[in-house]
């Protein structure tokens, strides 16, 4: 089973292997760095909202800090494989400086398009220079297998973030180079750890340093949505994937996802999904009675409504 980090103790980036031999569903990943995935074998799902996306070998995965929800495919009796490389916003500047100067290398952000402006990932085609670069990083992970270089970590960091920045204007490439702010990954790391938390809205402003009208502009600047709105979406999204990945109890998730009151989080759930928990549970269990594998469809809210 994939078990994926939650918190960051050092500013070097980190390259790490992650091997599933056999299909386990879907699992949550908390990120408080960002991180840039490659699969080298299998195939993935990654949910979003109504939508579940997915990402076939050969291609590139931005993934932002906070929570995901992934589910991981081994296929033709093969161990799905996949290689992160975990990196925080003031090592990703370094590597952008040392490019400058060394290389004289002029890096700006032009693109811009719906995906780089929402959304927690990004999945993009490798280019060719990309794709060799995992291949041989897959072969660097064989052999040192749990040996830790910070110094070939760190020029292997380099060298992607070369191949990324050098290549035409893009989703991940824009991805990238915003996440140099750090001033944007303080604010939304502060409000991600406390997404589950039962916090007031003046709290969080307090904890960001910003007045209260200040945090409500800047949240729906990086969020696209108001305090509230989003929280509701982000806690209701979770105890969604709770109900058909585990045996937990409806009251059991409502607490989880901070929904204390039982019939409070019934109402919301129905409201937003036109179904209760428990029928939203029911509607993804196979005939046997055991949960079956959920959302062949893209837009999987389709098949509550």
């Amino acid at each position: 089973m994939l078990h994926f980090e939650t918190a960051v103790h050092a500013e070097e980036p980190t390259i790490v292997k992650y091997v599933e031999k056999t299909h386990t569903g879907i699992e949550t990943i908390n990120l408080s760095r960002y991180a840039i995935a490659y699969i080298v074998r299998g195939r993935q799902y990654i949910y979003d909202g109504d939508r579940r996306r997915v990402v076939n070998r050969g291609e590139l995965l931005y993934l932002g800090v906070g929570r995901h929800y992934v589910e991981s495919i081994p296929e033709n009796g093969q161990p799905f494989e996949q290689i992160f490389i975990y990196f925080t916003p003031r090592e990703l500047q370094r590597v952008l400086m040392h490019l400058n100067v060394t290389y004289q290398l002029t890096i700006t952000n032009k693109h811009s398009c719906e995906n780089c402006q929402s959304g927690s990932f990004v999945i993009a085609e490798a280019s060719s220079g990309i794709r060799n670069f995992f291949l041989n990083t897959n072969s660097y992970l064989r052999e040192t297998l749990t040996c830790h270089d910070e110094a070939a970590e760190h020029m292997k960091m380099t060298e992607l973030v070369y191949l990324i920045v050098t290549h035409d204007e893009g989703c991940i490439r824009s991805r990238l180079l915003a996440a140099v702010d750090m001033a944007r990954e303080g604010f939304e790391q502060i409000i991600y750890e406390h997404l589950f938390k039962p916090v007031s809205i003046e709290y969080l402003a307090e904890k960001t340093n910003r007045s209260l009208t200040s945090f409500k502009k800047e949240f729906r600047r990086h969020f696209n949505a108001p305090p509230h709105k989003w929280f509701v979406k982000q806690r209701l999204t979770h105890s969604r994937l709770l109900l058909i990945s585990t045996n937990m109890s409806i009251s059991e998730i409502g607490n989880e996802c901070s929904f204390p009151n039982t019939s409070h989080y019934i109402k919301l759930f129905k409201r937003a999904y036109h179904v209760t928990p428990a029928a939203y549970r029911s509607g993804h269990l196979g005939q046997n009675g055991a949960q079956s594998t959920p959302y062949e469809s893209e837009n999987y809210a389709e098949l509550v409504s």
